[in-house]
């Protein structure tokens, strides 16, 4: 512990959690399909399997980049912290079919606000993964543990970075 580390408020300790973005069920990043993430090349994290297609702002921050089809989304906390969420594993190859995109590129977002909607079941008959990781893209200066797997609502402490 550092010297100033004893001065933090509970305040400045809590501004570095990240909420469930969805509801479902949270996994071990490593159990993820796609190896690019479950090996943690991409940052650190978690993956959650939605139960509802609803994805909401994990944090308050900014949109740092929404794919134009919708399966992915980037978020800049007010912290600094940088989480990609990416809904399912190569939907990207869907073209926005699924997906009902609501936030746009650089608005500036609070925690619970709804980013973006789309169709579990149009993924799933499409062949694709509907595994959803949340992951911490700059994390070499934090470090990071998930506070919760299995059952998780969007709102959930889900992440913490220290």
């Amino acid at each position: 512990m550092g010297f100033f580390d004893r001065f933090k408020t509970k305040n400045n300790e809590n501004s570095n959690i990240i909420y469930a973005p969805m509801t479902g069920e949270a996994k071990n990043i490593g159990e993820c399909e796609d190896p690019v993430f479950a090996d943690e090349i991409v940052g650190k994290g978690t993956m959650i399997i939605p139960s509802e297609g609803k994805l909401y702002a994990p944090v308050d921050g900014k949109i740092s980049m929404i794919a134009d089809t919708g399966h992915a989304v980037g978020i800049t906390s007010t912290n600094g912290l940088e989480i990609l969420i990416h809904i399912g594993l190569d939907t990207v190859e869907l073209n926005g079919d699924p997906f009902n995109i609501i936030a746009s590129q650089d608005q500036d977002i609070k925690k619970g606000d709804l980013l973006l909607e789309f169709d579990i079941e149009k993924i799933k008959s499409s062949g694709k993964s509907t595994q959803s990781p949340v992951i911490i893209t700059n994390p070499d200066n934090y470090e990071i543990s998930v506070l919760k797997t299995g059952n998780v609502n969007h709102g959930d402490e889900l992440i913490e970075a220290k």
